[in-house]
């Protein structure tokens, strides 16, 4: 048997890539369905050398991770919906400071307690919006486990790039369903590996000066550089400013780093969109049963196609304009209220051919589910 191929839970794969990115620092606290990335972390991350912590809540998971990661740790912590917000006001933090690091949230059904062992995709707006201020964040996807590895090592690499934490919405089908996946070997997938500062102890250290290229190198924090770190708005020293013209230029930074290299950081799959007339955008689990039903319909001769997302942040807009711009019909495939229908809505040249198609009662949502839909739509001839 290939030892390369492996049987595993979503929630394993995460914990695969993750170890295999250079994962060496985790700190978490267990949480419905995200528990087995933390379980299986206790018991890999020791035997490596890493350090596993388990805290006394989230609030103290992403603020240990914080601290690891300025040490020079490449770190993660896994939660779910509850906990998330819970991370929230930590999150803003990482993003002032420029602290790479992972935020893994396996979605359950919401709002509050909601369904803790079933299925939701609910969670999408709050990885964008939850943090108070302007801001912008990086959100990756999977609908397989194949691609939940590359996302996770893709997480862990855009963390080092941008220096900036970067969150994983996967969903509880997704975390807890088994598939086959293939492990990469080891130096197969490209990792990128933290900045270090090029300036000597005891020079002049500028903790928060970007290079040309904008990224900003690192110094690990407690060896030869002493440097301040403030939630608050800073000058290139870290200390805190109200002068508007950094408070200005730092905020610009912070949002154009990241929004600037939306190409760069958007990954999606295509699939027949070549001559599709009905074009499903779906991520997800949600979007495994979106595929079955184009898939199916080609087969009838429908010109169906799939726009898979990966990247839900920063989301692609111009991309999506461009994909789009023939389609008769557009439908948004997801479990919930409609949160990314309104970033596709906002994207086309018009929204009154995109369409809704969900669940939000902590069921899959089938094929059948969007077929119905369609049926629905072409009928009207809407």
């Amino acid at each position: 048997m290939n030892e390369n191929f492996k049987f595993l839970q979503g929630n394993e794969v995460c914990v695969e890539a993750a170890l295999y990115a250079g994962l060496d620092f985790f700190a978490g606290y267990p949480i419905t369905p995200s528990t087995e990335i933390a379980e299986h972390l206790s018991h890999r991350l020791p035997q490596i050398g890493g350090k596993f912590l388990q805290m006394e809540d989230e609030i103290a998971s992403i603020c240990a991770i914080i601290g690891a990661s300025l040490t020079g740790h490449k770190v993660m912590t896994a939660t779910s919906g509850p906990g998330f917000s819970l991370m929230q006001e930590a999150l803003g933090y990482a993003i002032m400071t420029e602290i790479p690091c992972v935020i893994v949230n396996v979605q359950r059904g919401g709002p509050s307690t909601g369904l803790p062992t079933h299925a939701s995709q609910g969670d999408v707006c709050q990885a964008q919006w939850g943090t108070h201020g302007d801001h912008a964040i990086i959100a990756l996807t999977a609908s397989n486990h194949q691609d939940v590895f590359a996302m996770t090592v893709d997480a862990f690499n855009l963390a080092e790039t941008y220096r900036t934490p970067v969150i994983l919405l996967f969903d509880e089908l997704v975390g807890h369903m088994r598939e086959r996946l293939i492990l990469p070997k080891k130096g197969e997938v490209p990792l990128v590996k933290r900045l270090q500062t090029s300036v000597e102890g005891g020079v002049d250290y500028h903790p928060y000066l970007p290079r040309e290229d904008g990224r900003l190198p690192m110094s690990d924090f407690g060896g030869v550089h002493r440097y301040n770190v403030t939630g608050l708005f800073h000058d290139m020293w870290g200390f805190p400013s109200d002068n508007p013209r950094i408070v200005q230029d730092l905020l610009r930074h912070l949002v154009d780093k990241i929004n600037n290299n939306v190409h760069q950081i958007t990954r999606l799959k295509e699939y027949y969109l070549e001559d599709a007339t009905t074009i499903i955008i779906s991520y997800g689990s949600s979007a495994r049963s979106a595929l079955h039903v184009v898939e199916k319909g080609r087969l009838r001769g429908e010109r169906l196609g799939l726009l898979e997302l990966q990247t839900l942040w920063p989301f692609p807009h111009g991309l999506i304009r461009e994909k789009c711009v023939n389609a008769k019909y557009i439908v948004v495939v997801e479990m919930n209220m409609g949160q990314i229908l309104r970033e596709v809505k906002m994207a086309v040249d018009q929204p009154e051919k995109v369409f809704l198609a969900n669940r939000i009662d902590g069921v899959f949502i089938t094929p059948v589910d969007i077929s119905n839909l369609l049926r629905l739509i072409q009928g009207k001839g809407v």
